[in-house]
């Protein structure tokens, strides 16, 4: 990238002398997904350090009761998420963060096929209920003027279009900086990845609020 994852046997005996309420599933919690490639899958770092997981830990430590499902996978691009977006989608899904597009600008391909892919994810997730949060990328340097522009106009139009939050760009102020990202270049460390999930939080709080 540019920038740019049993079965249960009978219950033993015992456990009918259980309280009812001992035995009763946990209610499980609204889900915000994560979907993306590997800058949301954490390429490179511990799962525990990815930005979902600490996504994860600040809605925790402000009483947000949500699941944040890290549904990153690296190497994918706008295409590969439109034909996963239905499965990620599973369950009561409230926010989808839609971090996708490096991928295909790191190609070269085409930025209104990109464009395209992403609207369709848009729009399987607010048919499936969920507001989603779109993320900004931008091109390299070396990839033309024209396509530059292209890209950074691309994510704005979209946002535009549908009206939903956009974070402009997801590697704000760790893009470029050596001591935030990993040894390819491309790819945040974990200072950079906590600059991340900063920049995410921001924009997710003011949706949850």
């Amino acid at each position: 990238m540019m920038v740019l994852s049993g079965c249960k046997g009978p219950a033993p005996r015992e456990e009918k002398s259980q309280s009812p309420s001992a035995s009763l599933p946990q209610k499980s919690l609204p889900k915000i997904v994560a979907f993306g490639d590997s800058l949301t899958a954490g390429l490179g770092l511990q799962q525990s350090a990815s930005y979902p997981a600490l996504l994860q830990q600040k809605l925790d430590a402000d009483g947000f009761n949500y699941e944040v499902v890290n549904a990153g996978v690296s190497g994918d691009t706008t295409a590969g998420g439109v034909r996963r977006i239905d499965w990620a989608l599973d369950g009561e899904v409230r926010v989808v963060i839609l971090e996708l597009g490096a991928n295909d600008i790191l190609r070269g391909q085409s930025v209104d096929e990109m464009k395209r892919n992403l609207a369709t994810i848009i729009e399987r997730a607010r048919a499936h209920g969920a507001m989603v949060l779109l993320t900004g990328m931008e091109a390299p340097t070396n990839s033309g003027p024209e396509y530059r522009k292209a890209v950074h106009d691309a994510f704005p139009s979209l946002a535009h279009q549908y009206q939903i939050h956009l974070i402009p760009f997801f590697l704000e102020g760790v893009a470029g900086m050596e001591s935030l990202n990993q040894r390819d270049g491309i790819h945040p460390n974990e200072e950079g990845t906590k600059i991340v999930t900063d920049t995410v939080y921001r924009s997710l709080r003011e949706m949850l609020d």
